[in-house]
């Protein structure tokens, strides 16, 4: 059985589709390229796709992960390709590699983040960033299965602060151009409960009351393993890459430095 990793999309518009929506148009894409999958024992069997830690709907991503196994041998970038054809514009695949190593969702330990904020002047944005970052903790609420669920902001995120607009990497053309507009970035190590960007946006209302008056346009450039050192997200799939170049006796210990546990804890 072969397994593939896939780095996709959602843009644009197609920020609004569901974790459920993309489901339903990746298998029929699976469908239409003919792609060999495995499918689970039951009842109701159902294609062999693993999704890792998907965006909330509302939010752009460049980096959103899944692996697939398949009965036969592909080529990744001819599958790749092949599914792209059968996808709606905006859910695009753009990475493709064969899985080598173990624990892909391990890898997802910290993302990065841009908020687009229309309205707002980008020396607001700086303030409220500043003051962010220097508060010790910072609480926020939000609506859990069990009522309002009070927790601290401020733990996970590693890194907040506000950048020129022309350094920007995400670019919404239905959003306002006549208007201030500010740019913050965001790195956030993944814990429990999970710290969200509109979690960050409301922190920044509780400790700099900046809140901007249309919402937020908010985009995932990135998601991997957060280096502590430096700050950085690095590239899960790398480790897939290295071991497909390395030589044959040196493939079993790529695989195995590849197993890297979840990162927690505070910044």
């Amino acid at each position: 059985m072969q397994r593939i990793r896939l780095r996709y999309t959602k843009r644009g518009r197609l920020r609004f589709t569901s974790h459920r929506d993309f489901q339903r148009a990746f298998e029929r894409a699976l469908r239409r390229a003919e792609v060999p999958m495995a499918y689970s024992a039951g009842f109701t069997p159902h294609p062999k796709v693993s999704y890792a830690n998907a965006a909330p709907t509302g939010t752009g991503s460049e980096a959103e992960y899944l692996e697939i196994a398949l009965t036969e041998t592909r080529d990744p970038d001819t599958l790749r390709e092949l599914l792209n054809e059968s996808m709606p514009s905006g859910l695009d695949i753009v990475d493709a590699v064969e899985s080598r190593t173990s624990g892909l969702a391990d890898r997802l330990t910290g993302s990065v983040w841009e908020l687009r904020l229309d309205g707002v002047e980008p020396a607001d944005a700086e303030r409220a960033a500043e003051a962010f970052r220097a508060a010790e903790v910072v609480e926020v609420q939000r609506r859990a299965k069990n009522g309002m669920r009070t927790f601290d902001a401020r733990a996970a995120v590693v890194s907040l602060e506000a950048i020129a607009s022309d350094e920007a990497i995400s670019h919404d053309a239905d959003r306002p151009t006549d208007q201030p507009c500010a740019i913050l970035r965001l790195v956030v190590r993944h814990v429990t409960p999970a710290v969200r960007p509109d979690d960050v946006l409301s922190g920044l209302r509780a400790v700099a009351d900046l809140a901007p008056p249309v919402a937020a346009a908010v985009t995932r450039l990135a998601q991997g393993l957060l280096d502590d050192e430096t700050g950085t997200v690095t590239d899960p799939l790398a480790p897939d890459r290295e071991a497909a170049t390395a030589p044959l006796e040196n493939q079993g210990a790529a695989a195995a430095a590849a197993k890297v546990p979840a990162t927690e804890g505070p910044a």
